[in-house]
């Protein structure tokens, strides 16, 4: 499950360095009157809304970000689908045929010449990727529940790796490129994105060889499951759950992906217009931003999460983060680069301690025969917030400022850390205290 979850966030991850690059390909290589000029002609009048002073930059930045939401705002509806079916027909056979998926999407991005094509496969890839709800309840189910903190850090440390290392993937993937070493491969549609698109399929075929050898079935037994929760509402992830705690829990974890993904997705942009980081000293910055949330995630919390309690320790997250998105919000005014590592600590520190343990009292409301579909509405939940958090920091960045960017989403999080102090204790379960 690790290595699924890791795979996934990789998946996700890996073409954000290559929007670019892509963008300017298919400008140069799409027909008029396609789908890649209308698209082109929305970014443009939608750059000169955010009021950014390049209007070529705009493009770019909200051409990242769309199709980055599309693929999460997927994630957001398929999430609940995806966990209610492997509740009624088990773990295995869903994440096998969501991994299969997943690979098709990958293959179709190999042969991606036409920009259609390239929106198919990301369509494909976002619904496969809601297969993370279908992992976290493998997890909940292979853990004893005084021990559910320890085994959803490995959860966390799976996503914070992901999403750290797939960027670098890409963009060292993308400094081959075929068509150079055998240019009739452009007639069948390989691009010079497609190396990046084989690799993450050799790793999606690996994974999915290693789940058909190696991971039984999970599934609590029983004679008679749940019947499949076919609702065309995917906003019933607020409302109130047969589970106290659930819709309060998956309310916070929103408002705190929302808030962390809008800083996420604009901190390369503040560090290039406040201290001229380029690609080089960007990555450096989000690769320390992983390797303190890694460690966090894989000492701290996996150590002391059960000891303290998933209840405890996600409230001090979100504390933390509040002096966190103040510091990095200020780093740039005053023209201080240990401010921003400092806040950028305490950001993995507090994201390090949040995700897991509010993933941990999820899997402790919810009874053994909902770990499926109640995982989906949490992942859902996340996954809406990572579609609208960039798109909102983008939007505001560009007409007002890094300042009033992080002092909103400071507003968020505080916002999401009042909506966590409502959440119940488990009954009889002293480490969801």
């Amino acid at each position: 499950m690790f290595f699924t979850l890791f795979l996934d966030l990789v998946g996700f991850s890996l073409i954000f360095p290559l929007f670019p690059g892509m963008l300017e390909f298919y400008r140069e290589t799409s027909p008029p009157g396609g789908l890649f000029s209308w698209f082109h002609g929305v970014l443009s009048q939608a750059s000169d809304t955010t009021g950014a002073a390049d209007a070529g930059w705009g493009v770019l930045v909200l051409f990242g970000g769309i199709l980055g939401s599309l693929y999460s705002l997927l994630q957001f509806a398929f999430s609940p689908v995806l966990g209610a079916l492997s509740d009624r027909f088990g773990r295995r056979p869903v994440l096998l045929a969501s991994l299969s998926l997943m690979l098709g999407s990958y293959v179709l991005w190999f042969f991606a010449g036409r920009f259609e094509l390239l929106v198919i496969a990301r369509l494909l890839g976002g619904v496969a990727s809601a297969n993370i709800s279908i992992a976290s309840a493998i997890v909940a189910d292979s853990t004893p529940r005084d021990q559910r903190a320890r085994g959803m850090a490995v959860v966390g440390i799976a996503f914070g790796l992901g999403f750290v290392l797939g960027p670098a993937i890409g963009g060292l993937c993308a400094l081959a490129d075929l068509t150079a070493f055998a240019p009739g491969l452009a007639a069948w549609g390989v691009n010079p994105f497609s190396v990046p698109a084989l690799v993450a399929a050799v790793l999606s075929v690996a994974n999915l060889l290693l789940v058909w050898t190696s991971l039984p079935e999970t599934r609590p037994a029983r004679l008679d499951g749940p019947s499949v929760d076919r609702t065309l509402n995917p906003l019933r992830i607020f409302h109130a759950s047969e589970f106290p705690g659930v819709a309060r829990a998956n309310g916070a974890y929103f408002l705190f992906i929302f808030a962390f993904s809008g800083v996420e997705f604009s901190l390369t942009f503040m560090a290039a217009d406040y201290f001229g980081y380029g690609p080089g000293r960007n990555a450096a910055m989000l690769l320390f931003v992983g390797i303190v949330l890694a460690l966090v995630q894989g000492f701290y919390v996996r150590r002391m999460g059960d000891r303290i309690g998933p209840r405890t320790m996600a409230l001090h997250g979100f504390a933390t983060m509040i002096p966190a998105l103040a510091l990095i919000g200020l780093a740039g005014p005053w023209d201080s680069q240990p401010l921003l590592y400092a806040g950028l600590f305490l950001s993995a520190l507090g994201m390090g301690q949040t995700i897991p343990c509010l993933t941990s009292l999820v899997t402790l409301y919810a009874n053994d025969d909902s770990q499926g579909r109640v995982n989906g509405l949490f992942r859902s939940a996340g996954a809406l917030g990572r579609a609208g958090g960039p798109l909102f920091a983008s939007t505001l960045y560009w007409r007002l400022g890094a300042p009033s960017t992080y002092t909103a989403t400071l507003v968020l999080m505080a916002v999401a850390g009042l909506i966590a102090l409502g959440l119940p204790r488990v009954a009889g379960n002293k480490s969801a205290e």
